[in-house]
């Protein structure tokens, strides 16, 4: 497709056919080049950023600010001496995972992790009903998995990846502070989640299991990768939402006695923007997306980034586009006039498209209509405007963290690995390269590796569950 800056030179010299195909990409080019974000705009987010968790760290200050720091009680980083078997369980989304980790040494590394692991997805009902119900379901797939590895008759020390905002009072202690991603279960905000899965685990009374550990997704990412680096000091979630957890100086974790060494500190980045922070960055596709979404108002970054929102937004671009009579000869099927029909997986797929457009054609049809080559081409435009934006906003985010780090130790040049999960991040074809290429701009004294995460949330959990252990002599059953 031609480059919509050459296109005006070209037009005066075209037949007119051409001129009216012409003419409909630049009125295209005009509509999607809302959501190019400049570099001087990009540091823009990312200082406000940084305010906003300064304001966070801050005690006087935390209670409004959107970005809100939350301590993790996560000190110590595994040095691989920590050996035995645990239970891991992730819950982040609409799937539950629940993992074997096997730590154990080696001779050339001096340790080894094995996992086994079974993916179990939570029913409607159980999102959406009672605590109970939902850790009742919780505590029924992990009986599940005990029997069938023949386990039951162990009493294993649990990790619980928890991917939702909690207030930690202590490793094993923490509040959960609000739902997001989908999840509405009464009865569970403002209570402590250890304790609604030790009362579930209880209520079963057919097995019985030590909660040594609950973390978040990010920072159980962030100490998976930190045995394969050691450098690893920041996680990262780019999937069905986005968050960023980093080791912070404790002296400025003003929430937690203490100013000795560091603290793992999770940012729960997705909710900055709820002072107003991205009000002139929000467009209103975004707007659309906030208000029929479970938590209007909320998780505003995220909703930029995540993919739980890209497809729709995606969607939102392409009704516009049509209602513009500029794409499918300004007629929308009713299953592209549904929210919710615009999968993010489609967004992937679509620039995954080798040039025939067949894959393009194929999704389209799917939906009900049956588009022209230009259609396609359109189309694709679309979808890279929108994962191009996420993947900048994303990266702005990011510079701010590890610039703030540099900042915090006094160092000229920091070196620094970050470990990253998530959907978005692992499947779309071009979200890396656009991010971390950003990332690299905003961060010029910084070297920055990024590494991904293999099976991060439930390793990382029972790696800490590990450190946890150690650090309080468990006895860990062989």
């Amino acid at each position: 497709m031609p480059c919509p800056a050459t296109v005006r030179k070209q037009m005066m010299r075209m037949p007119s056919a051409y001129q009216s195909v012409l003419e409909k990409v630049l009125m295209v080019d005009q509509i999607l080049s809302e959501f190019y974000l400049t570099k001087e705009e990009l540091k823009d987010v990312m200082r406000r950023m940084q305010r906003e968790m300064e304001r966070g760290l801050r005690l006087e200050t935390h209670d409004e600010a959107s970005v809100k720091m939350l301590p993790t009680y996560v000190r110590s980083t595994p040095e691989g001496s920590e050996v035995g078997d645990f239970l891991a369980l992730d819950l982040g989304g609409t799937n539950f995972r629940v993992m074997l980790v096997k730590v154990g040494e080696d001779e050339e590394r001096g340790w080894k992790v094995e996992t086994k692991h079974h993916m179990y997805s939570i029913p409607e009902d159980a999102m959406t009903g009672t605590a109970e119900m939902l850790f009742d379901y919780i505590a029924e797939c992990i009986s599940d998995f005990l029997d069938k590895h023949h386990i039951k008759h162990k009493k294993l020390p649990l990790g619980f990846t928890f991917s939702f905002p909690v207030r930690h009072e202590d490793l094993d202690k923490g509040i959960l502070l609000n739902w997001t991603k989908g999840f509405k279960a009464s009865g569970a905000e403002g209570n402590n989640v250890v304790g609604l899965l030790r009362d579930a685990i209880k209520r079963r009374g057919d097995f019985e299991m030590d909660v040594v550990a609950m973390v978040n997704d990010t920072v159980a990412t962030m100490i998976s990768c930190y045995y394969e680096d050691r450098s690893c000091e920041v996680g990262m979630i780019v999937g069905t939402g986005c968050n960023a957890c980093y080791m912070e100086e404790m002296r400025t974790v003003e929430l937690v006695e203490g100013d000795e060494g560091r603290m793992c500190v999770n940012t729960e980045w997705g909710a900055f923007g709820e002072n107003g922070e991205l009000e002139d960055f929000r467009l209103e596709y975004d707007r659309v997306v906030d208000e029929s979404s479970l938590n209007p108002g909320h998780q505003l970054y995220e909703k930029l980034i995540g993919g739980k929102y890209m497809g729709e937004l995606v969607r939102l671009v392409l009704m516009k586009l049509v209602n513009e009579d500029l794409l499918f000869n300004g007629e929308a099927s009713d299953m592209l006039k549904t929210r919710g029909s615009f999968e993010t997986r489609f967004v992937s797929q679509i620039e995954s498209d080798t040039g025939d457009r067949k894959q393009i054609y194929n999704i389209l049809s799917s939906l009900g209509v049956l588009p022209s080559e230009l259609d396609c081409d359109i189309v694709r435009l679309a979808c890279e405007s929108v994962s191009t934006r996420a993947a900048h906003m994303c990266a702005a985010g990011l510079a701010g963290v590890i610039n703030l780090m540099r900042e915090r130790r006094c160092q000229e040049e920091l070196k620094i690995t970050v470990g990253v999960d998530g959907s978005v991040y692992k499947l779309h074809p071009r979200f890396q390269d656009r991010f971390h290429k950003v990332v690299w701009e905003l961060t010029p004294n910084c070297e920055i590796t990024f590494i991904q995460s293999e099976e991060g949330s439930g390793r990382g959990a029972a790696l800490i569950s590990a450190v946890a252990c150690k650090m309080a002599s468990c006895v860990i059953a062989p």
